[in-house]
């Protein structure tokens, strides 16, 4: 048995987005999983679309999920290049070949009619293919060239395009999915390979590509299913082993449409930056369209994952992103991570909001690690322990005009935050387990409900109406912050 090369070969006219990290994940998954060569390609022929930024970008959001290629762009390897832009003259070379062995014919027909009879993939991308809502197939009228016409043409450098003879019968290929799928050549027109201008369609180049870098598996969204048999042939015209196919169904909204802007963040560093957890984008992007088997298990380091993965245990169903279960993958992923490691991911962010203090590293780095433990069950981003640390990490209390208003907003409730005050400057040791009895006590001596000078409380220190347990919140800020807090607070009111 061969060792297994699988490949990922997004296009740089975008970033990378959720569809595409999916597919990139099955294939890492599975490589690792065999023991296999993951590689990456780009395939940046599209000039006009394709960009250096588009490249880093692609880059930047596969180190993010932590998918490292074996070979491909910095990392090299022995069947570069990986970028289909320096292997053009392999496709031209192998286009002619075709044409020399008889697979394949030149076509001079006119290049405006080839533009829109040649638009592709049902939205003008690829030539060979007939236009959105229009039914159209190429009558090889240049297949009945005869040796002396295409002479004659040749000597005058008229342009053309090299299209496939698509023989008569059908082509059939197995699916590691959907098993079996059969395409009756008699609806497959002669599709260009080489375009006029010198550019390989898709269906040329990831075939060259695929047989030069010795890839036996390929697996792709079900949206290639249709370009497959095109492949296929090319494969077996040049003589060359069918690698194994696995289409995985595609991602829908929870509207049942395929996933797109219009369903929120589709590029995978939008997640980043919104404060997703790579390790959960990774377990829920691996349970979008795939099944562990038995068992109801959901929870997968990344480790796991690759233990337990399978191309049997894809689904040929569409999956849907269920944006609340990320979250919910995000929050147990936060859960489980340390302190440690959190404080480590969470020092950017506090950099750039301008909360970082070189002492969270040093003296008061236990500090940072509590308030990291009384924000983590609730949090479900990295972002969290920013926007709900603030009354930690920020010198001056930053007030919700609301919470004021509904909290503060009497002298009752201001009486109540000065005997808060002189319990908090009296209660020893200054600790959770001491203050919630001695403000309780205080509010039964007041007569009211311990909410009545919770609150309140709650508000004078944090500024906000929620935060976590206001004993534990108390106990963190230290008796001096939280004197000078109330102070602060009574004189402002």
């Amino acid at each position: 048995m061969t060792v297994p090369r699988l490949r990922f070969a997004p296009s740089p006219t975008g970033f990378l987005h959720v569809g595409g990290a999916r597919t990139a994940l099955f294939n890492w998954l599975y490589a690792r999983r065999t023991g296999g060569v993951f590689v990456l390609r780009i395939e940046d022929t599209d000039v006009e679309r394709s960009s250096w930024d588009k490249v880093e970008g692609i880059l930047e959001g596969l180190r993010w999920l932590g998918l490292d290629w074996d070979e491909g762009p910095e990392v090299g390897g022995p069947h570069g290049p990986y970028f289909q832009s320096q292997r053009l003259d392999r496709y031209r070379a192998m286009a002619e070949r075709l044409v020399a062995e008889g697979h394949a014919y030149y076509c001079y027909c006119n290049a405006d009619a080839a533009r829109v009879a040649d638009a592709a993939l049902a939205g003008g991308e690829e030539e060979g293919d007939a236009p959105r809502g229009e039914s159209w197939t190429y009558d090889r009228r240049c297949l009945r060239l005869s040796p002396e016409d295409v002479a004659v043409r040749e000597a005058a450098k008229q342009p053309r395009a090299i299209r496939y003879n698509v023989p008569e019968g059908a082509t059939t290929f197995h699916d590691l999915v959907h098993g079996a799928i059969t395409f009756d050549n008699a609806n497959i027109e002669d599709f260009v390979a080489l375009r006029s201008d010198g550019h390989p369609t898709y269906h040329l180049s990831v075939v060259v590509d695929d047989i030069d870098m010795a890839i036996s598996h390929v697996v792709r969204g079900d949206d290639h299913i249709s370009n497959t048999p095109k492949q296929v042939m090319l494969y077996r015209a040049f003589g060359a082993i069918v690698p194994a196919f696995a289409h995985v169904p595609l991602i829908l909204g929870a509207d049942k449409r395929r996933l797109s802007k219009r369903h929120g963040a589709t590029s995978v560093m939008e997640y980043e930056r919104q404060g997703f957890v790579p390790e959960a984008m990774v377990n829920f992007l691996a349970l979008l369209g795939w099944s562990p088997g038995s068992g109801n298990q959901e929870l997968f380091g990344r480790d796991e994952l690759i233990g337990a993965f399978s191309l049997e245990g894809i689904s040929s169903s569409n999956a849907v992103f269920n944006p609340e279960k990320l979250e919910w993958f995000s929050a147990q992923h936060i859960a489980s991570t340390s302190a440690e490691d959190l404080a480590r991911r969470i020092e950017p962010l506090l950099r750039s909001a301008g909360v970082w203090r070189d002492e969270y590293a040093e003296s008061q780095r236990e500090s940072l690690r509590r308030l990291i433990e009384l924000l983590r069950p609730r949090a479900k981003r990295i972002t969290e322990f920013v926007e709900k640390g603030r009354f930690f990490l920020a010198d001056a209390v930053e007030f919700d005009p609301d919470a004021v208003q509904k909290h503060l907003g009497t002298p009752a409730a201001l009486a109540l935050v000065r005997a808060v005050r002189e319990c908090c400057a009296t209660v020893d040791p200054f600790t959770a387990a001491a203050l919630e009895p001695a403000l309780r006590d205080l509010a039964a001596a007041h007569g009211v409900k311990p909410g009545a000078l919770i609150h309140p409380t709650r508000v004078a220190v944090t500024g906000q109406a929620a935060s976590p347990g206001i004993f534990e919140v108390l106990e963190l800020l230290g008796r001096e912050r939280v004197l000078a807090r109330l102070d602060a607070c009574l004189r402002g009111l």
